[in-house]
């Protein structure tokens, strides 16, 4: 893609930039990523010119090269501005391979890029000059800067990243770029950005009282109140129905295990350094458990199922705990415990169709649905250049991935092929949801995994008495409660709708006069399982409105001296104002129906 091409020529225009202004920069990578670019430095505040003028900071004499200073807001628009001058001069981007040895020559003063150099396979190297500046590059880039517009990029912010993604390395600065075709796809980019930050769950989620972080509990482990442990269990209830409705049955797993599950499964190389590790008083090596399919393989190992009682469905809502970097940790949308609607079929492989079908169909598609995503398909396959990276052999792989395009073809539904996405022990269904702001989510995915059923040894006994090798089928339909809920409060705006909301109504009475008609309007409400909260303070009616409002309760019910003569109510519904009187039995009756089918 062209656009792909302009980011990654924006990347190493930055670098490129930096280096005039410090030229002792050590520089590690700069790839694109979606929406843009990034590129991760080691500078040395030796090595900063203070006025940022490229003459003074090519004549420091320092060679210290630790990160002990942190750019400012206004290092980064003089580092934009002089990108956009390095544009300007329509300076071409050449190729050319050379040998390691020449490149360690070139790239002498450049500790990272030797690093890189030693890891590639092969006897030679790609660099790319831009002006006069030389990276080590194997390619996409634009032939000339005319080719990109100077006004369609910008530097967004600065964070840390370990050296490689590892805590063992050094911490290296991470400057972001976001860029796109035009100025006007940009403007319309960054006043998207603009409502997201309005919408951050992390602001959104704290001001309507959902879940807390503690310093003595630890990052990435949030801490849920009443109303977010409500809404946590009501979503989870949701999940289970759909699934109950379609023969699943619930189990429970504990939270550690001894690594002989994980080593047998395959986990235990592939997420050993994201596990937090337990070793017990008798020297016996156990982990707090990152996921659950192993303990339900076991579930299903534990007698000899005839042909006749599969598949077997369990359903498990139980927390998961990966040892993630603190630099990575965000809000709900990437912690250290997590909670995973996680379900395992167990069946032959003539039934697998039939499954997935019914798990897309009937739980898939009506969740989503009722949020109002938009969802799109994309069909995970393993990379064959990369055998190392998954689990089973070519024709496993084959046929499990045939499987799936047959399902996405036959259902004639909008799907695209991404290789390289699957899980390292098979391909998968994921779900795409747009939210209302047009960001693209992964969310529910869905599994086919012919591997584990062979390392555990998993079979049924046929119709003729034989052994016959099983199929697995993972299903996650929120994935990550946590980070459902972190996409659902933006995408929502903190509205939740009726059914999900903590308080569904408010009930206000004017003044103290109606007091007593409110509380039996209240104990009405309670008597039909609507949640309901009573704001029967002496406050002005404004400020109990404004108050309620701001809670985002979906319906306020106003009572004046005319609602107790009427028997009735007047309803204030969110986003619509006032929406007049009604009589409290109609009231009641519209809003168990609204309740019951989630609208």
């Amino acid at each position: 893609m062209e656009i792909e091409k302009i980011r990654h020529s924006l990347a190493h225009l930055l670098a490129s930039a930096v280096m005039e202004f410090y030229p002792k920069t050590k520089l590690g990578i700069g790839p694109t990523i979606e929406n843009g670019f990034y590129y991760d430095m080691e500078f040395s505040e030796n090595s900063k010119s203070k006025t940022l003028n490229p003459k003074q900071a090519k004549n420091s004499k320092s060679q210290n090269s630790k990160q002990n200073f942190t750019l400012t807001r206004e290092d980064l628009q003089k580092i934009e501005s002089k990108m956009k001058e390095l544009i300007k001069e329509n300076q071409e981007f050449v190729g050319k391979k050379v040998s390691k040895i020449v490149a360690k020559k070139l790239f002498k003063n450049q500790p990272y890029k030797l690093e890189l150099i030693k890891d590639i396979e092969g006897k030679t190297v790609g660099t790319y000059q831009n002006g006069s500046f030389l990276d080590l590059c194997k390619g996409g880039h634009v032939l000339n800067t005319k080719e990109i517009d100077p006004n369609a990029f910008k530097l967004t912010k600065i964070a840390g990243a370990y050296w490689r993604g590892s805590e063992k390395n050094n911490m290296l600065t991470r400057i972001y770029g976001v860029a796109f075709a035009t100025e006007k796809e940009l403007m319309d980019y960054l006043k998207m950005q603009e409502e997201a930050e309005k919408r951050d769950h992390k602001v959104l989620g704290q001001k309507l009282d959902l879940f807390v972080f503690s310093d003595l509990v630890g990052p990435g482990l949030p801490l849920w109140t009443p109303r977010g442990t409500l809404i946590r269990n009501l979503l989870d209830e949701y999940v289970w129905n759909l699934r109950k409705s379609i023969g699943y049955e619930r189990v429970e797993i504990p939270h550690i295990t001894k690594k002989e599950l994980y080593e047998t499964s395959g986990h235990w190389d592939k997420f050993k350094d994201e596990l937090f590790r337990i070793t017990t008083r008798e020297g016996h090596e156990f982990a707090m458990k990152p996921m659950n399919c192993p303990h339900h393989a076991q579930i299903y190992a534990r007698k000899q199922f005839s042909y006749r009682e599969l598949p077997q469905r369990y359903a498990n809502t139980t927390m998961c705990y990966r040892d993630e970097q603190t630099g990575e940790l965000s809000g709900l949308s990437r912690v250290r415990a997590f909670t995973q609607d996680d379900a395992h079929v167990f069946c032959r492989f003539s039934q697998v169709k039939k499954e997935l079908g019914a798990i897309w169909d009937n739980v898939v598609e009506p969740f989503y649905h009722s949020f109002g995503f938009k969802l799109i398909l994309r069909l995970s396959l393993h990379d064959p250049k990369k055998p190392k990276n998954y689990l089973g052999g070519k024709e496993q792989w084959k046929q499990a991935e045939q499987i799936l395009r047959e399902l996405a073809n036959e259902r004639k539904t909008q799907f695209f092929e991404a290789v390289g996405e699957a899980a390292f022990y098979g391909p998968k269904l994921d779900f795409l949801a747009t939210d209302s702001l047009g960001r693209q989510w992964q969310v529910a995915t869905i599994q086919l995994d012919m591997n584990q059923p062979e390392r555990f040894d998993l079979y049924c006994i046929d119709e003729k008495g034989q052994k016959e090798r099983i199929v697995m089928i993972h299903a996650a339909i929120m994935g990550s409660i946590e980070r459902f809920l972190s996409i659902l409060i933006e995408h929502t705006a903190e509205n939740f709708p009726l059914w999900l909301s903590p308080v569904q109504i408010a009930v206000i009475p004017i003044s103290e006069k109606q007091l007593d008609y409110a509380n039996k309007i209240k104990e009405e409400l309670e008597k039909n399982n609507v949640r309901v909260e009573l704001k029967g303070e002496n406050e002005t009616l404004g400020k109990k409105i404004r108050e309620a409002e701001m809670q985002r309760i979906p319906y306020l019910l106003i009572i004046g001296d005319k609602e107790i003569q009427d028997n009735a109510v007047s309803v204030r519904e969110r986003g619509k104002g006032d929406v007049g009187q009604t009589p409290v039995e109609i009231f009641i009756e519209k809003i168990k129906e609204k309740i019951i089918n989630k609208d």
